[in-house]
């Protein structure tokens, strides 16, 4: 007698034999019926497939808000220190300096004790988002903190200005490389976004930076503050839009997520409002940078809620893939 064992997704073993595959045979065995999304057989006891991360939002969430930040206002501060706009520049780099702190806390509280940070840059290994990630930071944060503290003190001129341009450079690495990072991972949401996510990121990213820049700078030197916010704001809709479309049913968390549902609005108002009637009005430009700046957040914190209801329910992990083999 021949036996052959289906294993399916869900990790069970269907045994089944010649006797059982005939219908009415004596010690017919009733079989299970078929695994299928339609009758929600995804998991034992519905219990999640994946281990949840242990990230803690406030930390994680936070890291990924604060890291963008810090990573686009380095590059805007290098444009406005470049186009002759020195208050715009201090803007970039003052927020630079503090979002780059805040983020450095959450991670090292997230991880525990300080000295892990310093063992990852024991090697560099091309593969893992969290090694290049960490020594992007490495060769970027030096450089912002130079800059922000040449600002500050008023000493060293030069050597700030070629840190500005210098963290300027590696802004767009640091504003985006947190995307890879969570991609990187099996939580459904964030692992299947992989195409989308650093476009969006990045998008989110500048609105917030333009918007702190509309916030602060003075009107005649928020500019590039405001374009930058408009483009931020318009590429974050975009490629969320069109990671919602790919994923189908797999975007569920997102679609029903509120904070980046708020985000969205907010990121339009304040980029809308930013260049309409934020170009006269200060009251108008404080009130636009500060929607821009609270849509960012919004959206890092929404994007890391989406993806651990999606790890929590094993229906976006079965379904997801049998759907793909199918």
């Amino acid at each position: 007698m021949t036996s052959q064992t289906d294993v399916r997704l869900d990790g069970s073993a269907d045994l089944r034999t010649e006797r059982e595959a005939t219908p009415g045979s004596a010690g017919e065995r009733r079989r299970p019926p078929e695994a299928g999304p339609e009758k929600g057989y995804d998991s034992y006891y519905g219990r999640p497939v994946l281990n949840e991360p242990t990230w803690q939002e406030h930390d994680i969430a936070g890291y990924l808000f604060l890291g963008g930040l810090a990573g686009a206002s380095s590059t805007l501060a290098a444009v406005a220190e470049l186009t002759g706009r020195p208050r715009l520049a201090r803007v970039g780099r003052v927020a630079a300096l503090c979002a780059l702190g805040g983020s450095f806390y959450s991670l090292i509280h997230d991880l525990g004790r300080p000295e892990r940070f310093i063992n990852m840059l024991r090697v560099f290994k091309v593969t893992s988002p969290m090694s290049v990630g960490t020594w992007i930071l490495t060769a970027y944060g030096p450089q912002a903190v130079c800059a922000g503290a040449a600002d500050l003190s008023g000493r060293l001129p030069r050597l700030g200005r070629a840190a500005t341009v210098g963290a300027g450079l590696a802004g767009p690495a640091v504003a985006t490389y947190t995307a890879a990072l969570i991609c990187d991972t099996a939580v459904p949401a964030w692992h299947e976004g992989f195409r989308e996510m650093p476009f969006l990121f990045a998008g989110s990213a500048a609105a917030a930076a333009g918007g702190l820049g509309m916030l602060a700078a003075p009107l005649s030197e928020a500019g590039p503050a405001r374009r930058v916010a408009m483009l931020g704001a318009a590429v974050e809709c975009v490629a969320a839009t069109r990671m919602e479309r790919r994923l189908g049913p797999l975007a569920e968390p997102l679609k029903r997520s509120p904070l980046l549902r708020a985000g969205e609005a907010l990121s339009l108002a304040g980029a809308l409002a930013g260049v309409t009637v934020g170009r006269r009005s200060r009251i108008a430009a404080v009130a636009a940078g500060a929607a821009l700046l609270a849509g960012s957040a919004c959206t890092r914190f929404g994007i890391f809620r989406a993806g651990m209801e999606s790890a929590n329910d094993p229906k976006y992990t079965v379904q997801w893939q049998r759907r793909k083999l199918a």
